[in-house]
C-alpha cells in the first residue's frame, strides 16, 4: 500500500491537519501517517531536521508532505522534489532539501498544473489546497512533469558543517527534542574514535565551560547529571538524565557548542 506522510507547524488543537487529510482521503486510497504537526511554528530548520530524520524510515516509494510556511501565499513556489526512493512535496523555501540531500539522486519540479490542486485555492492554507492533492494524485499515478517543470534555482538548506581539529569539535545545536536534549551538527561518527566512553571532557555550551562524560546512553549517569552521547540518528547530543537540558543550559538552536579533546 502506498503511504502519505503529514509534517507541519499546525499543531493538534486545529482542523488543518484533518483537512489536508480529508482531500487525501478523497483522491486516493493511501494510507496516511502522522510524523508531526507540533513543530516550533515557521520554524523551517527544525521541521527540516524532523523531516530528515524521519523519512528514511518509510519504505520505498512513500510520498512526504511537509509544511512549514511562512511566507505562503506570496510568489515562493510549491515544488515536488523526487529522491532515489521516495517523494517530497512542500513549499520551497529549503524545508524539503535536507531530506533529499540524504536521500539522494534527487530533481526538483516546481507545482504549477491547477488541474492537480483544488478548484479554489486559498492564499493562506497551501498544505490542503495544493500539497495534499498534488500528494494524491502522485500516488494515482500522475507523471511530475505533467504537474510541473523541472527546475535548478530552488532554495538549498543544510546544518553546516562542524569543524574537527586535533584540539576541539566545533559545531552548533540544530534541534532541541521534546525532552529538551540537545542535538547538534557534530556527527557522532566523527568523534567516536577520538572520545572514549566514560571518560569527561570540557565542553563549551552556553557561553560556559562544563566537564561532561562522554557516555554510551542517559542510564550511564545519575540522575540529574549532564551526558554528552551519540544519539539514535548519530549526531552528538547533550541532555541530563531525567532533565531537561536545554532550559537548565537556556540554550536555543544555532548556538554554538565547542568540545575539547582534553
Amino acid at each position: 500500500m502506498k503511504i502519505i506522510t503529514f509534517l507541519t507547524d499546525f499543531g493538534m488543537k486545529s482542523g488543518y491537519p484533518a483537512q489536508m487529510k480529508g482531500v487525501v482521503s478523497s483522491i486516493t486510497n493511501a494510507r496516511y501517517v502522522d510524523i508531526t504537526h507540533e513543530i516550533s511554528h515557521h520554524n523551517i530548520h527544525e521541521g527540516a531536521f524532523v523531516l530528515c530524520t524521519s523519512a528514511p524510515y518509510f519504505p520505498i516509494g512513500t510520498v512526504h508532505v511537509a509544511v512549514v510556511d511562512p511566507s505562503v501565499g506570496t510568489e515562493r513556489r510549491g515544488i515536488i522534489v523526487t529522491t532515489r526512493s521516495q517523494i517530497l512535496i512542500g513549499p520551497d523555501n529549503g524545508l524539503l532539501l535536507p531530506t533529499a540531500h540524504f536521500l539522494g539522486d534527487f530533481a526538483v519540479y516546481e507545482i504549477l498544473n491547477e488541474k492537480y490542486m483544488l478548484s479554489d485555492v486559498s492564499n493562506t492554507f497551501h498544505g490542503r489546497d495544493v500539497f495534499a492533492p498534488i500528494a494524491a494524485n502522485i500516488v494515482n499515478g500522475v507523471p511530475f512533469e505533467e504537474i510541473g517543470n523541472r527546475i535548478n534555482d530552488y532554495i538549498d538548506l543544510d546544518f553546516g558543517e562542524a569543524k574537527i581539529t586535533s584540539q576541539a569539535a566545533t559545531g552548533k545545536i540544530i534541534y532541541i527534542d521534546s525532552f529538551g536534549n540537545i542535538i547538534t551538527n557534530i556527527k557522532g561518527y566523527q568523534l567516536s574514535s577520538i572520545l572514549d566512553y566514560n571518560n569527561k571532557n570540557t565542553v563549551v555550551i552556553g557561553g560556559i565551560k562544563r566537564r561532561l562524560p562522554f557516555v554510551k546512553s542517559y542510564s550511564f549517569v545519575k540522575k540529574g547529571q549532564y551526558l554528552v552521547t551519540i544519539n539514535s540518528s548519530n549526531m552528538i547530543e547533550i541532555g541530563i538524565n531525567q532533565g531537561i537540558a536545554a532550559k537548565k543550559l537556556g540554550v536555543k538552536s544555532d548556538d554554538e557548542i565547542k568540545i575539547l579533546f582534553d
